[in-house]
């Protein structure tokens, strides 16, 4: 088990930080300053480890458990699609389990050979994607999606559909992969997790988030703590503002170093 978050960072430089963010973006908002095409309402968690992951973590997308829900604290605000096998779950009996076990926010049911089928062209993804808020699938079927759902989804990594455990609870599982960010590892040493939305919470909800995003990314990094060189937040289109750097690299070993180089 990891050291906790809180003990390694300070709570008064992430609520700092935050704060800072939050009031760049609404001032940057309000002076209609030009923003990136890209840049959207999210505060991210910036990742930078010290050595690039191996193959096997960066493959799969990790799910990291908020306190807090990235888009709405109601859920029945929330347009969510939920993607089955088709074979072991239909579509047709993930109906009756949800209305069952009292689900009313899941709003569509698709099975993968729907999504092969009607959804194969460029303009039909792009279509499905700007229909739902968030996407969950089972999870017998998450190897297979991004073949299946293309660029469209998996490019800028906004909508990745949530993996999720089908079994006896669907609500508990359901109402926890909506408070999941995804964590995707890119083939280089730095990365980033999304865990907070301008709007959506307030400031100390997102760095409630904050720690229990590291906490999450820290027990998936091999050596844990060791394994990580630095920890920012940002929103895409700002600067990134420090919470956390491994003593180690800027200390003694760092000056022993540069002296090595500087021939001293």
């Amino acid at each position: 088990m990891a050291v906790p978050s809180r003990d390694r960072i300070n709570v008064d430089s992430v609520r700092k930080a935050t704060n800072a963010l939050l009031k760049w973006k609404k001032k940057s908002l309000l002076s209609h300053d030009a923003i990136e095409e890209e840049a959207d309402d999210f505060i991210y968690l910036s990742v930078t480890l010290k050595k690039v992951p191996p193959r096997n973590l960066s493959v799969t997308p990790h799910r990291i458990l908020l306190r807090r829900p990235l888009l709405s604290q109601d859920l029945s605000t929330l347009n969510i699609c939920l993607i089955v096998d088709g074979k072991r779950i239909t579509a047709e009996s993930a109906q009756k389990i949800l209305q069952a076990q009292g689900i009313p926010y899941i709003k569509k049911v698709f099975k993968l050979s729907k999504l092969k089928s009607d959804f194969n062209s460029f303009e039909s993804k792009k279509k499905l994607h700007d229909s739902f808020d968030v996407f969950l699938a089972d999870k017998s079927v998450e190897a297979v999606l991004p073949k299946v759902l293309g660029r469209v989804f998996y490019k800028k990594r906004k909508k990745i559909p949530v993996a999720v455990e089908l079994g006896g609870d669907w609500k508990e599982e359901l109402e926890r992969a909506c408070r999941t960010s995804l964590w995707c590892l890119s083939g280089g040493t730095c990365s980033a997790v999304r865990v907070g939305r301008l709007g959506a919470m307030e400031a100390q909800e997102i760095v409630e988030n904050v720690y229990d995003a590291v906490d999450g990314v820290v027990e998936i990094v091999p050596r844990k703590w060791s394994g990580i060189r630095c920890l920012h937040l940002k929103f895409s289109d700002s600067l990134a503002l420090p919470i956390y750097e491994d003593e180690i690299q800027d200390g003694s070993l760092l000056g022993l170093k540069r002296k090595r180089i500087l021939g001293k």
